[in-house]
């Protein structure tokens, strides 16, 4: 089940809008969902705040979807040295979350990640990949598969910028992601760890022009009166995502936190986004490391989409995130339960996994059951035990 918000614009329809409003009201107001209205309600009454219509591009909708993917080897000596000497060069000293090794890690996650694109959404017209300098190894591919596939080079991307390279960071990178030359207007945003595990239409990320967004609305507001919580590498995401509503003016207590999922994005709405907050743009993009200033950029966008009352949401689970350590507890049954359910439904569209070795520990056929669920991988495909 979906529900969707629309802007009419300028149009004389103001019934029409007041009807979507009234919609989108009871469909979003749940019990975990604190206050009596969601943001988008205040940015229609309040237009101050709203990111208007006017600044959405006209989507022909028989236009193109890409699909984009960060990639990056950091077991590769070049990229060890130069994140060493960049470390030592830090101004302060870095969090925990912005230097912990696993976050460069490669596992052959992009592979799976690339087989189940191929398999369950053939109709993504190009997969773009951006790396620093090294590629991953894509011979174990179908032609057909890799003629889908372009590079995107982090100098392109940073284009006017190229003084805070190189960087390290996944936030700044992910904040320039919009600037591929030739990509198309409606994109989505895959890390390599997320896989497409059944069929996904174009309808599944986009109404229309509308992204479909997958998460929920989240009272953060506990974690700005505790400093104790900064330093915890489990609560960095959220504060990002603080940093990213506050800058369209939605409270902590009262933000929509994206799930751990495919992200579909409107190309344009970034572009304005950079011209209307183009100091925020250049200091996300210039920490070389992650950084507590930072804001998430997919946050900053869903929000600009919510304000503007032009998303989707999607109200039904279709997505499973397997979290770094899950499992570790004592859980495994309980995470092969969860696996299990991807093997004999085609109710879950997306699975995450943050850390494959420390799954692989607990489930030691992890790799047969990705084979499996991702789709179209033959004995060609990733190997089921992981590079030395």
């Amino acid at each position: 089940m979906r529900c969707a918000c629309k802007s009419s614009g300028k149009s004389n329809t103001q019934i029409k809008q007041f009807i979507r409003l009234a919609l989108y009201l009871l469909c979003t107001q749940t019990p975990d969902r604190p206050g009596p209205y969601p943001p988008a309600t205040y940015a229609l009454y309040h237009e101050e705040t709203l990111w208007t219509a006017q600044h959405m591009t006209k989507i022909n909708l028989h236009e193109p979807i890409d699909a984009v993917i960060t990639w990056v080897d950091g077991s590769a000596q070049s990229h060890r040295d130069k994140r060493a000497l960049y470390m030592a060069q830090a101004a302060h000293e870095l969090h925990e979350n912005a230097v912990n090794p696993h976050r460069w890690l490669c596992n052959d996650e992009i592979l799976y990640c690339l087989h189940s694109i191929e398999h369950h959404a053939p109709w993504i017209r190009k997969i773009w990949i951006v790396v620093d300098e090294i590629t991953p190894d894509l011979s174990r591919l179908s032609t057909s598969l890799r003629d889908k596939i372009a590079f995107s080079y982090h100098p392109e991307i940073f284009e006017g910028l190229e003084a805070v390279l190189p960087t390290f960071n996944s936030l700044a990178i992910e904040t320039l992601l919009w600037r591929i030359k030739g990509l198309s207007e409606r994109f989505i945003y895959f890390n390599d760890d997320v896989f497409l595990t059944a069929t996904l239409g174009p309808s599944d990320m986009f109404e229309g022009n509308q992204p479909v967004l997958r998460g929920k609305w989240v009272d953060y507001s506990a974690l700005e009166t505790d400093p104790k919580r900064r330093s915890d590498p489990a609560m960095f995401n959220h504060y990002m995502q603080i940093n990213a509503a506050e800058i369209l003016g939605f409270p902590s207590s009262r933000l929509f936190a994206a799930a751990h999922v495919a992200h579909p994005f409107l190309r344009s709405v970034m572009a304005d986004l950079w011209a209307k907050y183009p100091d925020a743009f250049h200091a996300n993009s210039a920490h070389r490391f992650r950084d507590l200033s930072q804001f998430l950029p997919q946050t900053l966008h869903n929000h600009a989409c919510i304000s503007s009352a032009h998303a989707s949401f999607q109200t039904q689970v279709d997505h499973l995130h397997i979290y770094s350590g899950q499992g570790n507890d004592g859980g495994d049954n309980r995470v092969l339960d969860r696996l299990q359910r991807i093997t004999v439904s085609n109710e879950i569209k997306m699975l995450c996994i943050n850390d494959l070795p420390q799954l692989e520990a607990v489930v030691p056929n992890i790799r047969s059951i990705l084979k499996k669920v991702v789709g179209g991988m033959s004995s060609a495909a990733p190997p089921d035990q992981p590079k030395e």
